[in-house]
């Protein structure tokens, strides 16, 4: 950001603080909800719906100079806002996705009287569960509970039912239907999900809180135990701090509910998959003060490579104290052991995307490694809470905290990065020691206040968080020759294998090693921001900006404990405007930025990496009919990011600056209570602006100028095959590079695949069965052989087909 505009911005929002702060005191004296007096209508009705979760929609020619009745006693959201429109000749209509509006009441139609409805259920929540198929709220982008539709950035919600209609293993399994998203870059990998966001690997956020990412030992979050998955696409810094610039990952774990549900699924399926899944929660009182769930998976099996395992165990309770009206505390903690190897291979180019001396093509389940020696072993835990309450009509706070810890103990054989096959069939290896162990403490306070001042309606945040991060990091590297002083080779390290037929079992116990890297690092951050979302009419205006204040110290150990310390300090700030017509097409433009340290160390010097700073510009439109369950999104877009990370082979760089512009359809529908449907188009178009000579110009490495998806599920609810439902997808996904030079030998074709699912209600069969269903689901159904990716050193084979059966039985 330029230095005036960043001034001004900084200026109009502390001048934007100040005033609201001077207009809510004169507010916050009002009694507690429910004691309003008559007052604007939209107003209090905003006020109402804010307190109780509802999505409320609201027209402002009907709601526009007229006033609200006083609204006393006790009462639900949905009480509170009927009692609000009695005499307004307005009333409430509820869509199909469970969200409300306005309505003229018909002429002659009765008062409502002042009744509390139980609207447990009835109404979405951003940080609850969505409402079937389409969810028409979130908190992405602005920590706030905002319609979807009203947020100028481009996003797509994943749901809970989503999730189960496609039968997802991972995050690269949930996220292939998105737009903007390149999933399984690196095709099949069981230790962790190799994910693109606009051309970056998105931040994860889980709960409201960072997870922490380091080198291997990289989260792998569980999908059975989410709740939703929002992909925000663009920066986010001004409002979460350390983010890239092609967008996050905000996914939200399932919390406990008071209507009492039980479910466990058990599943099958190819490479001798067996999986428990369970999900168990309820009211632990009858006054239902205290809430519990439990989720977990434990699964037992073969990855698609000869010899490697793919187990998990995996356990996430949690616990909600409703302390009161206003306040509640929801404890969420989770465990997760993983026992897997390398599933990506790193073959050699020879017998994978060339022809091979060895005259035979490398088979996708072939291991190349050393099954007895190799393993990789990581142990991660979490322990936080998510804290809310409501001060008054006007105020609530939020707090989110967590502790993380995530240890791995990684050791793998594989196909050397400078590798020829010989006529034998041949190939030489190298072979690798990893001991990472990162912890983290992450906070996040958040102040929330509802207010207008005259025409203006303000949702105005203010934050303060703060992040610690300590990792240790071992990388102990051994190549595939020993060489004496004067550089010559002496003797063989790591003993070759064959490609056609592989012998396993050699001594590992000889192999001369050196620390490629190793390193211990702390990190500290602490952020500030302020945020107000202005609404006047059908105008929604966002301006936010946020100071970060980072200290990274970084020991180096294997540099004769060099040390470096590197203080870096931002800020970054966000304008977005939108239109919200009457019909539910809002079009939207906005300018957002970036910055984000970068973890982990140069392995040429001992130094640490600048951080990146990025900023965009967008434009598009969202349509979400009213009383439709449907929404429908286009964005275009230009980002930029300068001091960018790239790793290639084992060497991590910087390169001078990236851009990426690009265009984003989406469609998310149930079309009919039958018929359900998830369709995208990505276009992205590439280049490094600034960087190594040579590379200028060149496309960024496994990002694909074209992807198009499509899924579509229909299900009976009545007749023969009442019950009984058929799901089938495509996935295109255009060519690629695996490097920044855009060598030959790291371009890969485009490829497309066919996914296919069946699942059938047996509780609508007989009544007897009620809450069992059985479901069987394919991923590349036709088994199409591909190149994932080619990075000029190795070669990694897509997904090959996997079929998962399951029996899950509600209760």
């Amino acid at each position: 950001m330029s230095r005036p505009l960043e001034k001004l911005l900084r200026h109009c929002l502390l001048t934007l603080a100040l005033t609201s702060t001077a207009a809510i005191a004169a507010e916050s004296s009002a009694a507690r909800s429910y004691s309003l007096p008559a007052g604007p209508l939209s107003t209090t009705l905003n006020l109402i719906a804010s307190q109780a979760g509802i999505a409320l929609t609201l027209d402002p020619s009907l709601a526009s100079g007229r006033t609200s009745a006083p609204v006393s006693g006790q009462y639900d959201g949905l009480g509170a806002l009927q009692a609000a429109l009695r005499g307004t000749g307005l009333q409430l209509q509820q869509s199909s996705a469970g969200t409300y509006s306005l309505i003229a009441a018909p002429e002659g139609s009765l008062a409502l009287p002042e009744t509390s409805i139980n609207a447990a259920g009835d109404y979405e929540s951003a940080w609850g569960p969505a409402t079937g198929y389409v969810a028409t709220r979130t908190a992405a982008g602005t920590k706030t509970d905002t319609p979807i539709v009203e947020a100028p950035r481009s996003m797509s919600v994943i749901t809970r039912e989503q999730l189960d209609q496609r039968q997802v293993l991972n995050l690269n399994d949930a996220l292939r239907y998105t737009a903007g998203v390149q999933s399984s870059g690196y095709g099949s990998d069981s230790r962790a999900d190799w994910l693109r966001v606009r051309g970056f690997d998105p931040t994860q956020f889980l709960d409201g809180l960072p997870l922490p990412k380091g080198s291997f030992a990289n989260p792998k979050v569980e999908p059975w135990n989410l709740e939703r998955i929002t992909v925000l696409r663009g920066p986010a810094s001004s409002v979460y701090g350390q983010t890239p610039p092609g967008g996050m990952l905000d996914m939200l774990s399932r919390r406990p509910q008071a209507e009492s549900v039980h479910q466990i699924e058990a599943q099958v399926g190819s490479n001798e998959h067996r999986q428990i899944n369970f999900d168990s929660t309820g009211k632990i009182d009858d006054a239902g003060q205290f809430l519990y769930r439990v989720s977990g998976v434990v699964r037992d099996s073969n990855a698609p490579v000869d010899h490697i395992p793919d187990k998990r165990y995996n356990l996430a309770p949690s616990l909600t104290w409703n302390v009161d009206d206003d306040t509640s505390l929801t404890f969420i903690s989770q465990f997760t052991r993983d026992d897997t190897g390398i599933t990506g291979q790193f073959l050699p180019l020879q017998g994978t995307r060339l022809a091979s001396p060895a005259g035979a093509k490398i088979s996708h389940h072939k291991n190349l490694g050393e099954p007895g020696w190799d393993f990789y072993d990581r142990t991660y835990y979490a322990l936080g809470y998510a804290f809310e309450h409501r001060l008054d009509d006007v105020w609530q706070l939020r707090q989110n905290l967590r502790y993380t810890k995530s240890d791995l103990s990684f050791r793998a054989v594989n196909v050397a990065t400078f590798n020829t096959v010989e006529p034998d069939g041949t190939v030489n290896r190298e072979a690798g020691i990893v001991n990472e162990d990162i912890s983290q403490f992450a906070v996040d306070n958040n102040l929330q206040a509802n207010f207008s001042t005259g025409a203006l309606e303000h949702t105005l945040l203010l934050g303060l968080d703060h992040q610690r991060s300590n990792t240790n990091y071992q990388w102990l590297y051994g190549g595939s020759y020993n060489y004496d002083a004067n550089g010559n080779i002496s003797g063989i390290n790591v003993p070759p294998i064959s490609v056609i037929r592989p012998v396993y079992g050699a001594d590992m116990s000889n192999v001369n090693y050196f620390a490629l890297q190793d390193y211990g690092q702390k990190t500290r951050q602490t952020g500030v921001y302020v945020q107000d979302q202005i609404a006047l009419d059908n105008w929604r205006l966002t301006l936010g900006g946020r100071e970060d204040w980072i200290h990274t110290g970084t020991t180096f150990h294997n540099k004769g404990d060099a040390t470096s310390t590197q203080r870096d300090k931002a800020f970054t700030g966000n304008v977005g405007l939108s239109y919200v017509f009457d019909n539910g097409l809002t079009p939207y433009l906005s300018y957002t930025e970036s910055f984000q340290p970068t973890t982990g160390a140069n392995v040429d010097a001992a130094q640490s990496f600048k951080p990146t700073e990025g900023r965009q510009y967008e434009v598009g439109v969202k349509f979400q009919p009213v009383g439709s369950n449907t929404l429908l999104t286009a964005a275009a877009y230009d980002l930029r990011q300068s001091n960018v990370k790239v790793t290639e082979g084992s060497i991590s760089r910087s390169v001078g600056e990236l851009q990426v512009r690009g265009i984003e359809l989406e469609a998310t529908s149930a079309v009919t209570d039958n018929l359900k449907l998830v369709g995208s188009y990505t276009y992205t178009d590439t280049e490094i602006r600034k960087g190594v000579p040579g590379e200028v110009g060149n496309r960024m490495a496994l990002i694909p100028r074209n992807q198009a998806t499509l899924w579509a599920d229909y299900t009976w609810h009545a007749g023969p095959l009442d019950g009984f439902g058929m799901g089938a997808g495509v996935r295109y996904v255009g060519d690629t590079y695996g490097n920044t030079a855009n060598t030959e030998v790291a371009h890969v074709g485009s490829y497309t695949v066919y996914d296919a699912a069946v699942h059938y209600d047996l509780g609508r069969l007989d009544s007897s069965m009620k809450g069992l269903s059985v479901a069987v689901e394919a991923k590349n159904l036709f088994n199409k052989d591909y190149l994932a990716n080619c990075d000029g050193f190795w070669c990694y084979y897509g997904d090959q087909r996997n079929v998962v059966a399951s029996v899950n039985y509600t209760f």
